[in-house]
């Protein structure tokens, strides 16, 4: 094996594969890195946490004329639910009594009649552990649509001196004084914002306390049900626009919006690891016929070899040793740097989007591995059927 790595380093050449180490190293970084980045993207334009529109469809029926009636039947909503692009659905359940609601900011205070609603805890897009309601502590968890709170800093603070801008954590700070009435009955609660939703343009909180507060306030009364949600698989499908259509039912979001996010996603992340692969290819190519050449530099020596008894496994073993070590410390290193740019751009995502970003490198690792096995085989190959082509000439 000694005499294997002498005539190796004789005519090896540190050049090439330098050149093969930084061209791949580029070439994985980029194929790597796009599929990192698509990962922990793809989260914010679809799922639960989409950033824009999502999987999630609202409905209502269209206002027509004065009074006119806005609610759907069970049978309506039961053929809803019957269809087959409808996956999940959700009922939208009003508070059937006054809500009173009043806020106090750097000393200024303001308080206007507020709307409830709920819907299944499965359709909330806001996770918080304080999502309960435990009616000892008179605390009700509130979340606000993220626009509420925009319109509040670029609307009412910009046309008054006295009314700070505030920061969605500022926001969750601060206490809201309740006021509930209704049936004979009227007591007092302390609202606390959890959080701020993307996905619905309504003020939530828990289905348990609106149950609770409907019979206590509401007289039992059996809410009417006027907005729905459902949960699709294409909210551009023309079956389910055609529904709507067909039935007059209007939706609230723009379902086309997660789709061409998803897509622009898609195509970037597509033309980056477009980049790398050539990169990689063209890295290969360098690797390979550098491990020719240094092959085709020794033939006669390693003919000489093959012949007084060497195996031509042995022979081959120096050249194999360089196409793994090689290829194995780019994935090695192209991960490392990696994981350590992913460290920098996810805190900025979690700030920025003010979503957590769970998703780990499981697929990146899985895909430098399949990638280092085949670049790895290939050479292999390559160094195999040029030793077995010297050893049948001998």
């Amino acid at each position: 094996m000694r005499l294997m790595w002498k005539l190796l380093r004789k005519h090896i050449s540190i050049f090439e594969l330098s050149v093969f180490f930084v061209a791949n190293l580029i070439g994985m970084v980029v194929i790597l890195g796009g599929i990192q980045v698509y990962s922990d993207l793809k989260p914010l334009v679809t799922g639960e946490n989409a950033l824009i529109g999502n999987d999630y469809v609202v409905i209502t029926k269209p206002v027509k004329r004065l009074n006119s009636k806005t609610s759907f039947s069970t049978d309506e909503i039961q053929d809803l639910r019957a269809q087959d692009f409808t996956l999940r659905l959700g009922e939208f359940t009003p508070a059937q009594y006054k809500v009173y609601g009043g806020l106090n900011i750097a000393g200024q205070g303001f308080s206007t009649y507020l709307f409830f609603e709920s819907i299944p805890d499965e359709f909330v897009d806001v996770k918080s552990k304080e999502w309960k309601f435990n009616k000892a502590r008179r605390r009700v968890p509130i979340i606000i649509p993220r626009n509420y709170l925009n319109l509040y800093n670029f609307g009412f603070s910009q046309t008054s001196e006295q009314l700070p801008q505030i920061t969605e954590s500022m926001m969750k700070d601060l206490e809201l004084d309740l006021t509930l009435s209704g049936g004979n009955h009227s007591d007092r609660f302390k609202g606390k914002i959890v959080g701020f939703t993307d996905r619905l343009n309504t003020i939530l909180v828990p289905q348990e306390f609106i149950e609770w507060s409907n019979k206590r306030y509401a007289k039992n009364n059996e809410a009417e049900i006027s907005r729905l949600i459902l949960e699709v698989e294409n909210p551009s499908d023309p079956k389910l626009l055609s529904y709507f259509s067909d039935h007059g039912y209007v939706a609230e979001d723009k379902p086309a919006e997660s789709n061409k996010a998803l897509f622009l996603l898609q195509l970037g992340v597509a033309v980056i690891i477009g980049i790398g692969v050539l990169f990689s290819i063209l890295s290969l190519i360098i690797l390979t016929l550098s491990i020719y050449l240094l092959l085709q530099k020794n033939v006669d020596k390693l003919r000489t070899l093959i012949q007084i008894g060497y195996k031509p496994a042995t022979v081959a073993a120096p050249y194999n040793a360089i196409a793994i070590t090689l290829n194995a410390s780019i994935i090695a290193l192209s991960l490392w740097l990696i994981s350590h740019a992913r460290a920098m751009y996810i805190n900025f995502l979690r700030e920025s989007t003010a979503r957590e970003i769970d998703g780990g490198m499981t697929i990146t690792l899985i895909a430098g591995f399949v990638i280092m096995i085949c670049f790895i085989l290939f050479n292999l190959s390559i160094i195999r059927r040029k030793i077995a082509q010297i050893s049948k000439r001998q």
